[in-house]
């Protein structure tokens, strides 16, 4: 048997609050409009770039959201080339995936995240080596479309009944109830618990350390 576990990235493995806000910052300003409040932004990480700009200003057309999505691109860009990219890992995560490993779980990520993007934040940490499945923005439907979590499965040879996806957002949990895995929402990220659990989040977790016992309880190992 196979058992997954599936994280979200920003917010749940690492904190880029700050790039995310400063980027999309950045990028409103192309359109002449004002920065909207950190809260509001962070409610929508977890989105690709495009939908989350349509999330943020539903009273624009496409085509600014399509600017929009594009400058923020940019301005992230811009902060990496400037060594500004500030990507800590969440206190325990580290601890976390190796405990996972050891105890037998693939590991996965399912994020909106570029594969640029993912890339170089887990090279930056050195975690690259513990993911057997890494899917990103672009080759996927934005979450909650259960397309990344499907591939995950495919490629680590899991069912759903023995997949768990983690993640700080009710995109992640949407996005695990829609592909018909369990689900444990962690309280650390941007997404406040109650949505967590009405997107209907298994469990929610307030430490990392929390999340093998969790986990095993989810999809119990069988001989």
């Amino acid at each position: 048997m196979t058992r997954l576990a599936v994280f979200d990235c920003d917010g749940t493995l690492v904190d880029s609050q700050s790039n995310i806000v400063n980027a999309m910052t950045a990028a409103l300003e192309t359109e002449g409009l004002p920065p909207l409040p950190r809260a509001t932004v962070l409610g929508i990480v977890g989105l690709s770039i495009f939908e989350a700009v349509a999330a943020l200003l539903p009273r624009h057309d496409a085509a600014a959201h399509h600017r929009i999505a594009q400058a923020y691109k940019a301005a992230f860009h811009a902060q990496r080339a400037r060594g500004e990219i500030h990507e800590p890992l969440y206190d325990g995560i580290r601890a976390t995936l190796d405990t996972l490993a050891a105890d037998g779980w693939q590991l996965g990520v399912a994020t909106g995240k570029s594969d640029r993007g993912l890339a170089l934040c887990l090279a930056h940490h050195g975690l690259t080596d513990h993911f057997v499945t890494l899917q990103t923005a672009d080759r996927h439907p934005s979450k909650p479309h259960p397309s990344m979590l499907d591939r995950a499965m495919a490629d680590a040879g899991a069912s759903p009944a023995d997949t768990v996806m983690i993640g700080d957002t009710g995109y992640d949990i949407a996005m695990g109830r829609a592909a018909g895995v369990a689900t444990i929402g962690v309280s650390w990220g941007y997404h406040h618990t109650d949505l967590l659990i009405a997107a209907g989040a298994t469990h929610i977790a307030t430490h990392a350390r929390d999340l093998p016992a969790l986990l095993a309880a989810l999809t119990p190992e069988t001989a």
